[in-house]
């Protein structure tokens, strides 16, 4: 699967299934302001992973991040749950990002160079990462390949990057990111593979196909 070379797409953690964001929300509307600190710690590094490959730079994400929860604090006595907690906090998520990038467009400051130095029409030679093999530093490997992707993303159209950052590093279920965007099950499904598509045709310009796909 595509991104899966990030190392980075969530799992589950192996728990017994009880999910305690009802109760944690339950708690925090009862006025126990301490349990947001719980909810926090459930979702931040999600929050900031997903602001990071939205965002493209550490700092911007974790200023977003920090956004994403003065936000969520503020407003968390006002969910009814009419939605499961973490699509809330995604969608919160997503709305935030795009609202930082239109704001930095606006600035000027998010104007960046193609992937390494190519324009669209431009030809160079196929890269290929370092094996993965004993003796190379599985680290190197990550890092190079997390930094051509996201150079990659960088490039894709909003949507397209949307998708496949809430499916491909998220992890999240057809159906919650549908919740999320607002978007029929189908129409996910579908700007998936085009997005997938799409991502694996910029990253082929710059390393072979074996290094993007399993």
């Amino acid at each position: 699967m595509i991104l899966l070379l990030l190392g980075l797409a969530w799992r589950p953690d192996g728990s017994d299934g009880l999910d305690p964001d009802e109760e944690l929300v339950r708690r925090f509307q009862g006025g126990d302001k301490a349990a947001f600190s719980d909810i926090v710690q459930r979702y931040q590094d999600r929050v900031y992973t997903l602001s990071l490959r939205w965002m493209g730079e550490q700092e911007v994400a974790e200023e977003v991040a920090q956004d994403v929860f003065v936000a969520l604090f503020r407003s968390l006595d006002r969910f009814r749950g009419e939605s499961r907690l973490s699509t809330w906090i995604f969608r919160v998520t997503v709305n935030h990002c795009k609202n930082r990038r239109l704001y930095r467009r606006r600035r000027k400051v998010d104007q960046h160079e193609p992937l390494e130095g190519l324009r669209p029409d431009d030809d160079a030679p196929v890269r290929q990462l370092p094996d993965d093999g004993p003796g190379t530093d599985t680290r190197v490997h990550r890092s190079e390949a997390g930094r051509l992707l996201q150079d990659a993303l960088e490039r894709l159209d909003e949507s397209h990057r949307t998708i496949l950052v809430l499916r491909d590093v998220e992890d999240l279920p057809y159906e919650e990111i549908a919740e999320i965007l607002d978007l029929p099950r189908g129409t996910v499904k579908s700007r998936l593979h085009r997005a997938r598509a799409e991502l694996a045709r910029v990253l082929s310009r710059v390393i072979g196909p074996e290094d993007i796909f399993e």
